[in-house]
């Protein structure tokens, strides 16, 4: 068995509840962004003013080099996920909305959520065991994309 669908199995078996998968569907995406979008928010050195990057992009960089290590069309998937990260970001800032307070509120419900989700299935959340599953959670939510389009991950 490939890496990737040992990881995916292995996160599974913490979820399997509707209600939890559900939960998971909205909030991992949603922890994905907000992430980034913390990130986006510290300060970057000023001498890099004209360059637009910001932690954040640094950031993306071995996070997606993580996925297309585990397979190529969970790293091109993720890199799509990125990309809207970053739009969504551009929208907030165009709407005036304080990035790092918005991000930070979301954070703190989506992972209220979470829990939510692992109590109703009664399972540990899986990063628990590993950290890594935390990278783990937005793959698992794309194979449930992945698999609808035929596309094997």
């Amino acid at each position: 068995m490939r890496r990737i669908e040992s990881l995916i199995n292995e996160y599974g078996e913490s979820h399997q509840n509707k209600t939890n998968i559900l939960i998971h569907g909205i909030a991992v995406p949603s922890i994905y962004f907000v992430t980034f979008a913390l990130v986006w928010a510290i300060p970057f050195p000023d001498f890099f003013d004209n360059v637009h990057i910001t932690w954040a992009h640094i950031a993306a960089i071995p996070v997606l080099f993580y996925y297309f290590k585990l397979s190529n069309p969970i790293g091109l998937a993720m890199s799509l996920l990125t990309l809207l990260v970053f739009i969504g970001i551009n929208i907030l800032v165009s709407l005036n909305i304080s990035v790092w307070k918005f991000s930070l509120i979301l954070f703190i419900i989506m992972w209220i959520f979470q829990f939510i989700g692992h109590h109703i299935e009664g399972k540990k959340p899986s990063f628990l065991k590993d950290i890594q599953f935390l990278l783990v959670g937005p793959a698992w939510w794309w194979v449930h994309w992945l698999k609808r389009l035929n596309i094997q991950y």
